[in-house]
C-alpha cells in the first residue's frame, strides 16, 4: 500500500508534529486501523492519543497471562476512563497448564522460542488476521532498542500494514508531562516473560 518513499516523505513532514496531527494524518491515509497495547508503563498516552482522535478505535490487547496484579489493575482502570473499545487476545494454553510443562524458561534456553510463540507471536499474528488493520498505532519510542532507533514515526510491517508511532520522539519526562496534563494514570510494575533485558526487542515489532 505505501512505498519506502512515501514513508520517509511522511516522516520528514511530520517530524516535529504533535501526537494528534500524526495520529489523523494517518486516519486520513487509512481508516482501518487498530492500536496495540500490553499496558506497560506509557501505555496511557497512546491509549488516549488515539482513542481522542477516533473513540471506537479498536484496541488489541495480547495478555501473555503472567502480568502483575498492579498491571491488570492499570489495565482495568485505563480501558474504564478511556471507554475503550477493547478486544482481548490470550495464549490458547493457561499459564498455570504452561508453568506444569515447561514454566518460563530463561532466554538462552532452547524453549524460549516456543514460549514466546506460544504467549505473544500467535495471540498477536491471531488479532491482526482477524482485524486485517491497514494501520497500526503503536508506543514504540527511539531509544528503547537498536531497531527501534531506525524506523522512524512511521514505518512498515513485515505484513505492509503502516505502522505509526505517534510519540517515537518523546522522551519519558516529555511522557510524563502528557500524561499529567490529561490526568492518565501510570503503572511501572510490568513483566514481560518474554525478555530478560528491558532493552530486547519482543518479536512483534523486529
Amino acid at each position: 500500500m505505501f512505498t519506502e518513499n512515501q514513508i520517509k516523505e511522511l516522516n520528514e513532514a511530520f517530524k516535529d508534529a504533535a501526537p494528534a496531527e500524526i495520529i489523523k494524518k494517518a486516519f486520513e491515509l487509512n481508516d482501518e486501523a487498530v492500536v496495540t497495547t500490553n499496558f506497560r508503563p506509557y501505555e496511557a498516552a497512546i491509549l488516549h492519543a488515539v482513542s481522542s482522535v477516533e473513540a471506537k478505535t479498536p484496541v488489541v490487547w495480547c495478555d501473555t497471562g503472567y502480568n502483575t496484579p498492579q498491571t491488570y489493575r492499570h489495565a482495568e482502570q485505563v480501558i474504564k476512563d478511556l471507554d475503550l473499545n477493547i478486544f482481548l487476545y490470550v495464549p490458547k494454553q493457561t499459564s498455570a497448564h504452561r508453568d506444569v510443562i515447561m514454566g518460563i524458561p530463561s532466554i538462552d534456553a532452547p524453549e524460549h522460542a516456543l514460549f514466546t510463540e506460544q504467549v505473544k507471536l500467535e495471540p498477536f499474528r491471531r488479532a491482526m488476521e482477524e482485524h486485517k488493520p491497514k494501520v497500526w498505532f503503536t508506543n514504540l519510542r527511539q531509544g528503547q532498542t537498536a531497531f527501534r532507533d531506525s524506523i522512524g514515526i512511521f514505518s512498515l510491517s513485515k505484513d505492509g500494514v503502516l505502522k505509526v508511532s505517534p510519540f517515537y520522539y518523546w522522551s519519558e519526562e516529555k511522557l510524563d508531562g502528557y500524561l499529567e496534563e490529561n490526568k492518565l494514570p501510570n503503572e511501572f510494575k510490568y513483566f514481560d516473560p518474554t525478555k530478560a533485558l528491558e532493552n530486547r526487542e519482543c518479536g512483534l515489532h523486529a
